[in-house]
């Protein structure tokens, strides 16, 4: 057999022993995130400006591996949470600010939305247990 072969084979029987989920890092006990603003059921006109509030952990910037910190993720007009032991995606409704932000501007409709900040580890996958805030309504005139 070739080294190849064996190579491939272990990572193979690793993956069917340990499933298709990503490892997630462990969060510390009583670690919050949450928004500073908007507030809750808020009126405001668009572009909004989103602060984001973190306790009991630090902001680093993804694929940097240093202990109970993470970055920001802000969920846009989610109707229930993303998988929790996989990366979160990256779209419209998933904003990534890997680069350790903790503000934003957005451009959002006229209309009611919903607004929700959750912490991604160095591989933007949940800790475990999550960091994540209460899910918020805004108005947007």
């Amino acid at each position: 057999m070739s080294v190849q072969f064996i190579f491939i084979t272990i990572i193979l029987a690793l993956f069917l022993v340990t499933g298709s989920s990503f490892a997630r890092t462990i969060s510390p006990e009583g670690a919050q995130v949450y928004m500073i603003s908007p507030a809750d059921g808020e009126v405001v006109v668009s572009p909004i400006i989103v602060r984001f509030g973190l306790k009991g952990m630090g902001v680093a910037p993804a694929g940097i591996d240093k202990p109970n910190t993470g970055h920001h993720h802000l969920l846009i007009d989610m109707a229930s949470n993303p998988a929790l032991d996989e990366p979160l995606p990256s779209n419209a409704k998933h904003k990534h600010f890997g680069g350790g932000q903790t503000e934003t501007t957005v451009e959002l409709s006229p209309g009611e939305h919903t607004l929700q900040l959750m912490l991604g580890d160095k591989n933007h996958i949940p800790h475990s247990p999550p960091v994540m805030s209460e899910v918020i309504t805004i108005t947007v005139k």
